[in-house]
């Protein structure tokens, strides 16, 4: 049965479940900018462990079933939460794997050594801040950019993110390889944004590109994904 955890993060708490496997291989999903744990990510757990992965999701603070506010939870924040959690666990063998937000998490955990992974795999990622353009413009014009009743950013998210460009990523992400999964008709993050990053990076990347998908993925896309995902973790060594 997987296991709930709730894990300090200052002096609130993030939500985690770790769904078990016998072996010393762990994969952490870190979810998107307006998601959270639950839905697709237990089907991606589920999966991960017939794979022989130990593996955990959970929810950044403000979201899902952890403590905080939306709105008080910028990037660093994020990269706190991520920590926090391969903290608690300690794995020998870590997999990074992050959806769109989640996806600039793992790599700029990554970057500032909060986090020290054997691979990183993302779909749809953010690469690039210039996928939060609108939402800065309204920031900037109306002080907050409000996505429902109890989601919203203001200046604090806008300046932390914008003092985290992807070229760090790029500078201290050093050999670690990197997988990336990306819908031909994302209109959220431009798939160009990907092509771009991974041209930049300095280590192995895969990139594929799915025909027909938006940022959203459909669910047979999503199989195909996790199909890929765990053909090419087999092909390396440190995993």
């Amino acid at each position: 049965m997987p296991e709930r955890h709730r894990i300090a993060v200052t002096d609130e708490s993030v939500a985690a479940v770790h769904h078990g496997a016998p072996s010393n291989r762990w994969l952490v999903f870190c979810h998107g900018f307006l998601s959270d744990k639950s839905g697709s990510y237990e089907r991606r757990c589920l999966r991960a462990v017939d794979e022989g992965f130990n593996a955990v999701r959970f929810d950044f603070r403000g979201c899902g079933e952890s403590d905080g506010v939306f709105a008080e939870q910028p990037l660093s924040a994020k990269l706190d939460d991520l920590a926090a959690v391969v903290d608690h666990f300690d794995p020998d063998s870590l997999v990074l794997f992050g959806s769109s937000f989640g996806g600039k998490v793992a790599f700029h955990a990554t970057a500032r050594e909060r986090v020290d992974p054997a691979a990183i795999a993302t779909r749809a990622p953010v690469t690039a801040n210039a996928a939060f353009d609108e939402y800065e413009s309204v920031v900037r014009r109306e002080g907050t950019c409000r996505f429902d009743d109890d989601r919203a950013i203001d200046r604090r998210f806008v300046d932390d993110l914008a003092a985290r460009p992807f070229d760090e990523v790029v500078d201290r992400v050093g050999d670690v390889p990197v997988a990336i999964f990306h819908g031909r008709a994302d209109e959220s993050v431009p798939i160009e944004h990907s092509f771009e990053a991974a041209s930049a990076l300095e280590t192995d990347v895969v990139l594929e590109a799915f025909a027909g998908e938006g940022h959203i993925f459909t669910d047979d896309a999503d199989e195909r994904v996790l199909d890929r995902l765990f053909d090419w973790l087999a092909t390396l060594d440190r995993v």
